[in-house]
């Protein structure tokens, strides 16, 4: 069974989800919500699986009349709620966007987290070429502010997709067809995506502070998909791994490889899930 609660912070009503009976794994993502995580927490019976929606995305509804997405503020926000459910120090699974909160929430907040699985943070600044990937989420933020929402999800696609280093040749490429993504060619007008526009790019800007997240408490080990080959989350996964004096930890699938096929990008949740037990169990 799941409750559904709201939690009323400065600036944000911060909707989460709970469900199940035991030890506290809360999964984070960002910019995706709570529901993304169902085909995962279905695995997770025997814990209390706590899921929710960040600040100004899906049910946490704003009020500070702010429209960015900061590591910082999700990080609080993610302290008070570990707090609010008083069931700490616990432990966590944070994927894409909510990896990178989850290691800033380590940063300021070491006694929140016990374990944090952190998989495939999207950090341009631990690559080598940083300043390649800056241009490439550019280029399809361009394609998105000119174009919509089409033209901006192809560009992207392309981005994370391309393996290895952003090279001349990647630049030198035409801008994707929308229609080869099952993207629609239309402009519907809006430029509010959290993943297309730049309200997220402090995301990707974020820095780590590595001295601190070594001196931390919390057990950090950086995931990465077995299929994720030598793309850019997994070529960020790797460094950041790197920076932390480990090899990041295979996981099934790819970078959604804990989603459901209800969301169209099917991974491999049962064997995820059971990656996912096995690390928390060490």
């Amino acid at each position: 069974m799941t409750t559904t609660h709201t939690l009323a912070l400065p600036g944000v009503d911060l909707v989460y989800d709970v469900r199940g009976d035991g030890p506290v794994l809360v999964m984070i993502g960002q910019p995706m919500t709570a529901e993304g995580f169902g085909a995962l927490a279905a695995h997770f019976e025997d814990w209390t699986v706590v899921t929710y929606d960040p600040r100004g995305l899906g049910r946490s509804v704003r009020k500070d009349g702010r429209h960015d997405h900061t590591p910082q503020h999700q990080a609080a926000d993610l302290h008070l709620l570990i707090e609010a459910l008083g069931r700490g120090p616990v432990d966590m699974f944070a994927s894409s966007g909510g990896a990178v909160t989850a290691l800033e929430l380590v940063t300021t907040h070491p006694d929140d987290v016990r374990t944090l699985v952190a998989h495939e943070p999207p950090l341009n600044s631990v690559l080598p070429d940083a300043e390649a990937a800056d241009r490439g989420r550019a280029a399809f933020n361009e394609a998105y502010e000119t174009k919509g929402f089409g033209s901006g999800m192809a560009s992207f696609i392309a981005m994370t997709s391309w393996q290895g280093e952003f090279t001349d040749e990647y630049f030198a490429q035409p801008a994707p067809d929308p229609a080869a993504f099952g993207m629609p060619a239309e402009d519907d007008g809006n430029r509010d995506d959290p993943l297309l526009s730049k309200k997220s790019w402090a995301i990707t800007d974020y820095r780590p502070d590595v001295a601190l997240l070594r001196a931390a408490p919390t057990r950090i080990v950086i995931a990465v998909g077995e299929e994720s080959g030598n793309t850019y989350t997994a070529r960020t996964a790797r460094a950041t791994a790197a920076l932390l004096g480990q090899e990041a930890t295979v996981f099934p699938s790819h970078h959604g490889g804990f989603l459901g096929g209800e969301f169209g990008y099917a991974g491999k949740p049962k064997e995820f899930a059971a990656k996912l037990r096995e690390v928390l169990a060490h």
